[in-house]
């Protein structure tokens, strides 16, 4: 929380460049239970019409058995679940590299994620900010991983000269 006057707080979201340690931890909460309509209308409104995500009866004739979570879906879950401890404080996403997708996800199944800090230095462009990367790993309420990536992100410094008067 930041102190904006006497007994009066404003939340805050994400950490600043120096706020980031090599090696910290960061577990992403609350999890996120994906349904079956979550899968749908992210399928459709990205045009992803594949059968495995919006046809149960094709689904069903799959060696899965069921419909599969679409995997940009549960890409851009992950990603946002990140936001709160890692990129909340971006200037800009620079890339993601290595995602692997190690585990199916079914309508239902609950994930969390968690990311370790692997780098940071100082940017050799904009001296109010440096670059971050983590690398998440996407895992499923019973332990298992579904997905790994690294991440690097362009994070502003605490004294980033960003203005903040309008509420952040």
């Amino acid at each position: 929380m930041k102190t904006i006057g006497p007994q009066h707080y404003r939340g805050e979201i994400g950490r600043y460049y120096e706020d980031f340690e090599v090696g910290d931890v960061y577990e992403h909460r609350p999890g996120r239970t994906i349904t079956e309509s979550d899968n749908i209308n992210f399928s459709l409104m990205t045009m992803n019409l594949h059968p495995m995500h919006c046809d149960s009866a094709y689904a069903a004739r799959s060696e899965f058995g069921k419909p599969l979570v679409n995997s940009g879906l549960t890409l851009a879950i992950v990603v946002g679940m990140t936001v709160a401890d890692v990129s909340g404080k971006a200037i800009a996403n620079l890339g993601w590299k290595d995602i692997a997708l190690t585990a199916p996800v079914f309508p239902g199944e609950t994930v969390y994620a968690t990311s370790e800090v692997l780098g940071k230095r100082e940017s050799r462009s904009r001296p109010n900010a440096g670059i971050v990367t983590v690398r998440t790993t996407g895992t499923k309420a019973d332990g298992t991983v579904f997905m790994t990536f690294e991440r690097s992100a362009l994070i502003q410094k605490r004294d980033g000269n960003i203005d903040e008067s309008a509420g952040y």
